[in-house]
């Protein structure tokens, strides 16, 4: 929900109309078509041999080179009751996003269809951006360029069936079923993963409460049978100029041939100051703890982003200084050691419209 949240925002302030209206009409045409571009250089002053040992996190693993992001188009439809949606990526963004899924489907971040007999419910069904954290896939919609450690570690998409129910006074609740996590058209499915969320809506504050999670499994996950993720996530305004985000998840697998659970988790705060509407800065403080090797990197990690936002019309600079610190000497150097501290700088563009 609140990616959905943050993605509706976005679009009604920069998508284009494909059909004229005259200068009285207040209805909204049917089709809408927004999108963006986004490339960057991002320089890891470890130096190290192999650029995937700069760090673990997504769509940024390059070394000392200029980089595409994705060339993003959306089109959103809608009559009635009915409305739909087709958001296509293309470049390096897009194949991480869509990781698990053949070539022919990589371009395809999500494909839905909406219907809304009241206005109270809503069902959807096809593949859509997980509900679950607060980052999201484009960038236009962060603050932050390079992506946090709970982020990358997913889950990125769900693709099912879900029930949206507006419960009145800012909340709402999420159901769904969907195959398993990020994967979009397996031949077979027979493990299907439960979707939930809760969520308040405020003028000063937001909460949503996520979860997935399945039980049981033959054929999921290698070797993991029960998968159960929790996740809270917290957006308090104090100001027209301050915000703070809160975002945190954990994640815990049953590892059936090593007969033991194992788990993950993450933990971060958001710290947004935007003293005019063309300059803004965002702290990201993210600590993220994998000790049990539920995934690659068997060490508990403390990671610090310093971002800076410069608008100009539809395109956004972002400046960016990244200090990523590990229980274990986990990242390379050039000499060919390793060390617990990396450092890296970023300098990104994103042009909307």
């Amino acid at each position: 929900m609140l990616r959905k949240t943050l993605s509706i925002a976005f679009l009604m302030s920069t998508a284009v109309p494909l059909f004229s209206q005259d200068s009285t009409s207040t209805a909204e045409p049917p089709l809408k078509i927004s999108g963006y571009v986004d490339a960057y250089y991002r320089y890891n002053f470890s130096d190290p041999k192999e650029s995937f040992n700069t760090g673990g996190t997504s769509f940024t693993n390059s070394q000392n080179s200029f980089q595409l992001g994705m060339a993003s188009l959306k089109a959103e439809y809608s009559t009635g009751k009915v409305s739909v949606v087709a958001d296509l990526g293309f470049g390096p963004r897009a194949k991480e996003f869509s990781y698990a899924d053949p070539d022919y489907l990589v371009p395809v971040k999500q494909a839905f269809v909406s219907y809304a007999p009241s206005e109270a419910v809503k069902f959807t069904i096809g593949k859509w951006s997980t509900h679950i954290g607060y980052e999201l896939v484009d960038p236009a919609l962060n603050k932050n360029y390079s992506m946090s450690y709970m982020f990358s570690y997913g889950p990125f998409t769900h693709t099912g069936i879900k029930a949206d129910f507006t419960l009145g006074k800012g909340n709402g609740l999420m159901i769904g079923i969907a195959n398993p996590t990020d994967v979009t058209a397996p031949s077979s499915a027979p493990t299907k993963t439960l979707l939930g969320q809760f969520s308040h809506v405020g003028d000063k504050f937001s909460a949503y409460l996520n979860y997935q999670g399945y039980f049981g499994a033959k054929a999921s996950l290698p070797s993991a049978s029960n998968l159960n993720q929790l996740g809270l996530t917290l957006i308090g305004t104090l100001s027209d100029k301050f915000s703070i985000g809160y975002d945190g998840t954990i994640q815990s697998v049953k590892n059936e041939e090593a007969d033991e659970t194992q788990s993950w988790w993450g933990s971060a705060l958001y710290f947004n100051f935007m003293p005019t509407d063309k300059f803004g800065l965002c702290l990201r403080t993210e600590y993220f703890g994998d000790e049990k090797y539920a995934l690659k990197t068997g060490a508990d990690i403390f990671q610090s982003t310093l971002s800076a936002n410069f608008k100009i019309g539809n395109l956004l600079i972002i400046p960016e200084i990244r200090i990523d610190n590990a229980s274990k000497e986990i990242f390379e150097k050039g000499d060919g050691g390793s060390s617990k501290t990396t450092a890296t700088g970023i300098l990104a563009a994103v042009f909307t419209f």
